[in-house]
């Protein structure tokens, strides 16, 4: 997925001191944009419980978090999508949306503005990354209900790596399965000055990935763990090493909502923090055989 490629930056002082600066300091407020009607525009809290549903947008063809099975959503977004809306009292609907060029494409495309051509803003957007930096400059959006840290892994055929399991140097002699256009596909390329390239391989998809390492295509794909997981078979394993030079190795995930709407954004934190801590979050993820790596609660 596109929206994996989250940058994380550090402020530098003039002199050459290496001081970040503090939130959003360096940053020039840019105007809200309004739009003219609720058709456009995510509706409020009281409006959503009074006509009794609420939308979502969640990211198509990405298991485990968000897929079809038989013409209907399910994955792990699905299902604390469902979480939300059962706490706020209605019923939860859903937008499988395509990814973006960006993480600002999505957002102006899904919470604040609406696409070009056809399809509207959705309530709620699932599996949206967090990084403080971002959220200062997207001002049109508040960034809430962090629910999961995901990270960086590498999966393997047990055969062909009985004694130790694979890291990226492995790479210089053995076939490695990527997400076209993915952090792992970037990092790979780069890694030591695109000297790998020629054993990778790169799939449409992180499931199309992992399948095609379960069928003895490659022998590891490199990912995000929950992906990897989630497409696990008795012959695979994973573990996720150290990965030398690797920026943003893992990032927290939560969910956006249209900056005018701060009781929406309250209910729906409220709905996954209280989730998150009597265990019905953790029952979630264990569903589709992910592991859950809570962030950090307030």
């Amino acid at each position: 997925m596109i929206t994996q490629s989250v940058v994380l930056a550090v402020g530098l002082l003039a002199g050459g001191a290496s001081v970040a600066l503090a939130r959003c300091e360096d940053h020039v407020p840019q105007p809200k944009p309004q739009n003219a009607s609720r058709d456009i525009v995510g509706t409020d809290l009281d409006t959503i419980r009074e006509r009794g549903f609420m939308t979502f947008a969640a990211y198509e063809e990405f298991p485990p978090w968000s897929y079809e099975v038989n013409g209907k959503p399910v994955g792990i977004d699905i299902d604390i999508a469902r979480l939300i809306a059962a706490d706020l009292g209605v019923e939860a609907r859903f937008n499988l949306v395509a990814a973006g060029e960006n993480l600002d494409a999505d957002l102006r495309n899904w919470v604040w503005k609406g696409p070009v051509v056809g399809g509207s803003v959705a309530n709620v957007m699932m599996h949206v990354p967090y990084d403080s930096d971002f959220a200062c400059r997207i001002e049109q959006v508040v960034f809430t209900g962090r629910y999961h840290v995901e990270e960086i892994g590498i999966a393997y055929r047990r055969d062909a790596y009985p004694e130790d399991p694979p890291v990226p140097a492995y790479f210089w002699f053995d076939t490695v399965g990527v997400e076209n256009d993915s952090i792992a596909d970037f990092y790979l390329t780069a890694f030591p000055g695109g000297q790998l390239s020629g054993n990778l391989t790169r799939y449409p998809t992180m499931a199309e990935a992992m399948a095609a390492l379960a069928a003895g295509e490659t022998k590891a794909a490199m990912g995000p763990r929950a992906q990897l997981e989630h497409g696990l078979t008795p012959d695979l394993d994973l573990h996720l090493p150290p990965l030398p030079g690797f920026a943003v190795g893992n990032w927290t995930v939560g969910v956006a909502v249209h900056f005018a709407y701060r009781p929406l954004a309250y209910a729906v934190d409220d709905a996954i923090y209280a989730a998150i801590e009597d265990g019905r979050m953790e029952k979630i993820f264990a569903d589709y055989g992910v592991t859950f790596r809570p962030p950090e609660l307030r």
